[in-house]
């Protein structure tokens, strides 16, 4: 079958991973200061956080509109067998949705709810595209890429807190409290939805380490073929402790490096950094 795989811009994977795979982009709207721009393509994660360290409100992000999505999903359904669409998790976004009204137009569109979001997401988006070249129906790929989606483990850890508190994620009050104790939230993606599993304290590049070695350790549960190493800026002094403590205790075939894009980049601020993978 010739199956085309389809994303949103919130996967976060690299230029080079969607030229390798053929994935195209649903690129979300960035709302920056009442004026709209378009994920990764007029508007950069620098862009808002310096309009944030300036002075400006915090960034919001808009679903792809069902109309984008016919229009999108129209560009590549008379050519393939099959489109296969994977969303930001249903859980934070209104693109899933969208894109389940609008794939009821084609008989040949499938859309699936990624339950994640970043390069947890693209996690998904890299299975399918390996269930595409491997299953012989489209149902087969369907019902593993659902299969799939529960085993993916994604979490990050927070080194500030203005951007939730902006967001309305977080009171003041408590993230005054942690910025007294300096403490750096881990958040993790359970269920669609995120929720803080952990407080490290101390010197960020220490936490990260500790961070990594905590979700690596003592599993004999995990697939070790690939991980993602994703973040916001983060010092040269974090990534080399993170890196250090990913080569100690990963043991993965595969390590992607990448950095996330607007949508997480607007919620979380700077010195946002996760490792996600996949459990067996």
């Amino acid at each position: 079958m010739n199956i085309k795989i389809l994303s949103d811009s919130t996967c976060d994977l690299s230029p080079e991973l969607l030229e390798k795979h053929n994935i195209s982009l649903a690129h979300l709207t960035i709302v920056k200061a009442g004026e709209q721009f378009t994920d990764g393509i007029d508007i950069t994660p620098a862009d808002i956080f310096a309009h944030v360290a300036a002075g400006g409100d915090l960034c919001s992000t808009a679903a792809f509109s069902i109309g984008q999505y016919q229009e999108l999903f129209a560009e590549y359904a008379s050519d393939y067998d099959a489109v296969i669409h994977i969303n930001i998790s249903s859980g934070f976004s209104g693109s899933h949705q969208n894109a389940c009204i609008a794939a009821e137009e084609f008989n040949n569109v499938y859309v699936i709810d990624s339950r994640n979001l970043s390069t947890g997401q693209g996690l998904v988006v890299l299975e399918a595209c390996r269930l595409a070249k491997s299953c012989d129906s489209i149902d087969e790929i369907v019902e593993k890429l659902n299969a799939f989606t529960p085993r993916v483990e994604a979490s990050f850890v927070l080194d500030r807190l203005d951007y939730m508190v902006k967001g309305g994620r977080c009171s003041a009050a408590a993230a005054l409290g942690a910025n007294l104790l300096n403490l750096k939230p881990c958040i993790e993606v359970r269920d669609g939805k995120m929720s803080v599993v952990k407080k490290y304290r101390g010197a960020y590049a220490k936490c990260l380490a500790s961070y990594v070695k905590d979700r690596l350790t003592d599993r004999d549960d995990l697939d070790r073929s690939e991980m993602f190493l994703t973040y916001t800026p983060v010092t040269d002094q974090c990534l080399a402790a993170v890196k250090e403590a990913i080569d100690a205790y990963g043991n993965f075939d595969t390590v992607y490096e990448t950095t996330a894009g607007c949508t997480v980049s607007c919620h979380c601020g700077p010195g946002t950094l996760g490792v996600l993978f996949v459990r067996k």
